[in-house]
This record gives structure tokens, C-alpha cells and sequence, in this order.
């Protein structure tokens, strides 16, 4: 394992060396999620958040939980049920009868990293209130407004597979988390891995980061250089998910490509194009480089317009996914 502690000795935060030494002291912990593990990095380095997807035991609780104390940096956990209240997340005020006075409870959205744990079975206010917090970075309790840590970071899970008493997230919501992350089966070896360990005790891992030190992290992806190319390429691609037939996309449907036409309801917004360009800067950094390219842009697309694309209902029926239109239009898409 590579040591994690030149992250404190660098007197630049745009070393990307000192952010694969992160990944590998995570590593410790988790096992054959190396692509969750770049995906939340990314989000955080690009101050975004983050929806995962996967079946249960995939280690996704175990990877946020490692990634915050990695970074020096707290971490809450909230189960999100029906009966969730907006008070049981943000906060309440209380009433202290030795004071008469109300003072504020604050709930534990106040963490820099939370996981919003099966964030679809939780109910419409509950989920407005997390909207707030995900996208103004403060919170409402009362007739007061609360700024969040900085930095604040939303994992958000959901389960394919179970549907009973779930609360479809709201389109807008939904819109605000950067990236979408797709998590998959680990492969044999990883299994035969984790089947191995199993009864050993867990391995700890070291903060080798502080809330300070993410924060410069944070700002030196941000001036990662997109040239006019790069990013005229990523707007393309945004704009070709909204008429992906006009763009010569042929997507895969029934063991046969036939054009896009007709597939898509929503195309992704101008805020895709956006968040686009900044996960494709962090994806740059995270190897190093103070330049995105291209290739950047098309790693990242698929988890940035995966949740964005909405289809038809004969889409849906005729079994299309999002991805697959995604897909579509990364081949369609000229590449500068």
C-alpha cells in the first residue's frame, strides 16, 4: 500500500499523487470498489453530491464512512424511513423551561459528510428540506437560517430492488446531485477477498486530511484548465441527450441499433453542462494533470446524465435504459 502521509508534507494540493495515496489508505478498508471510491472523490473535489445505487452489502456505508475519516472530516448516518420528519434531519427548536427560552437542536445534516441512506423511502417534506441543504448550503429551523459545514458532502443510496414504500425523488432533486454512481458486484477475487477477511478485525483508517486542506484540494480542481474545445464537446453532448435523433444517435433496443428518435421525454439541463465540465476538472486532477481533455469529459458523462435523461413510456417499455441513450450519444458526438 502506498503510504498515505505525503499529503501532509505537500506544498501544493494540486499534486494528484497525494490523492492516490488517499484512495489507497481507503483501499485498506474497502475492497474491489475502486470505481465508487474515484466517483465520491470526484463529487467531493468538485463540490457536488453524490446518488448511489446498488443492492445491499456492497460496502457502500463502509466507503463514505472510511473516505470522511480518511479526510479528517465528520460523518453521520441517517436512515431514512416514511415516518422521517424534516426536525429529525435539520433540527428542532426545544423548549428550555429554566431559561424560558427556545434554543435550537441542530440535526445531523450538521456533519460535513452525510448519508442519506434509502433517500426514496422518505416523504416529499423531508426531501424538500435536504433539497434545501444540498443546494443553498444552509438550512431553515424556524425563523432562522443555518449555514452548513464546510465542506458539506450528500451520499445519497437507493435500492433497485425494493419499490414497496418508496417515494419517487422529485425531478429537482434529483437534478442536484452531480453524479449518479451505478455500484456493481465485486469481482471473484475481490469476493474471495472479502470472504477471507471475514472475523479479522477491521482494519482503522488514518485522517491524513483536514477540513482546511479539502478545502484547497477543492480549489485547486476548480482551476484546472478547460480549453474552449473541451468544453464546446461537453455542451454538445448535453444538448444531444435533449434530441438525440438529431444528433445520429442509434441506440440499442430489442438486439438491434435503430435511431434515437422518440426515446427521450427530458433532456438534461443547462446545469448538466456545468456540472459536467467541473467533474471532468476534478476527474483531470485526480490524475494529476491541471488540463481536462476530451477523455475526461467521456469518463464522467455517463454518471453525470445518467439520472437527467428521462425517457418515454415507450422507451420504458421497450426495455431502453438511460444509459443506453447516454451511450448512444457518446458515439454520436464527434470528439475534438
Amino acid at each position: 500500500m502506498t503510504d498515505a502521509a505525503p499529503l501532509k508534507r505537500l506544498p501544493d494540493p494540486r499534486e494528484g499523487q497525494a490523492l492516490r495515496a488517499l484512495l489507497d489508505e481507503v483501499g485498506r478498508v474497502v475492497i474491489g470498489q475502486r470505481a465508487l471510491l474515484e466517483g465520491l472523490l470526484t463529487a467531493l473535489l468538485a463540490g457536488g453530491h453524490v446518488l448511489v445505487e446498488g443492492v445491499p452489502g456492497l460496502a457502500k456505508t463502509t466507503a463514505v464512512r472510511a473516505l470522511a475519516q480518511a479526510l479528517g472530516l465528520g460523518f453521520r448516518r441517517v436512515q431514512f424511513t416514511p415516518d422521517l420528519l424534516p426536525g429529525d434531519l435539520i433540527g428542532t427548536p426545544i423548549y428550555l423551561p429554566d431559561e424560558r427560552r427556545f434554543a435550537v437542536r441542530k440535526g445531523p445534516i450538521f456533519s460535513p459528510v452525510l448519508l442519506a441512506d434509502e433517500i426514496n423511502r422518505a416523504p416529499a417534506k423531508v426531501q424538500s428540506a435536504l433539497l434545501e441543504a444540498m443546494e443553498e448550503r444552509q438550512v431553515t429551523i424556524g425563523d432562522e437560517s443555518f449555514p452548513l459545514p464546510r465542506p458539506f458532502f450528500v451520499m445519497a443510496t437507493q435500492n433497485p430492488i425494493e419499490h414497496e414504500g418508496t417515494y419517487p425523488l422529485p425531478e429537482a432533486q434529483v437534478d442536484r446531485f452531480l453524479l449518479k454512481l451505478v455500484v456493481s458486484y465485486p469481482s471473484a477475487q475481490d469476493e474471495l477477498e472479502i470472504a477471507a477477511r471475514a472475523g479479522d478485525r477491521p482494519a482503522s483508517v488514518s485522517a491524513v486530511a483536514d477540513a482546511e486542506a479539502v478545502e484547497a484540494l477543492r480549489a485547486a480542481a476548480g482551476a484546472v484548465h478547460v480549453a474552449d474545445a473541451v468544453a464546446d464537446y461537453a455542451v454538445r453532448l448535453v444538448r444531444a441527450t435533449r434530441d438525440p435523433a438529431a444528433a445520429g444517435a442509434r441506440v440499442a433496443v430489442g438486439g438491434e441499433r435503430r435511431p434515437a428518435a422518440g426515446l427521450v421525454a427530458i433532456g438534461a439541463s443547462p446545469r448538466a453542462s456545468l456540472f459536467l465540465l467541473r467533474a471532468a476538472r476534478a476527474r483531470a486532477f485526480l490524475d494529476g494533470r491541471d488540463f481536462a481533455t476530451p477523455h475526461d469529459v467521456k469518463r464522467v458523462a455517463p454518471d453525470v446524465l445518467r439520472h437527467r435523461v428521462l425517457l418515454t413510456y415507450e422507451a420504458e417499455a421497450d426495455g431502453v435504459a438511460p444509459e443506453a441513450v447516454v451511450e448512444a450519444v457518446l458515439d454520436a458526438v464527434p470528439t475534438p
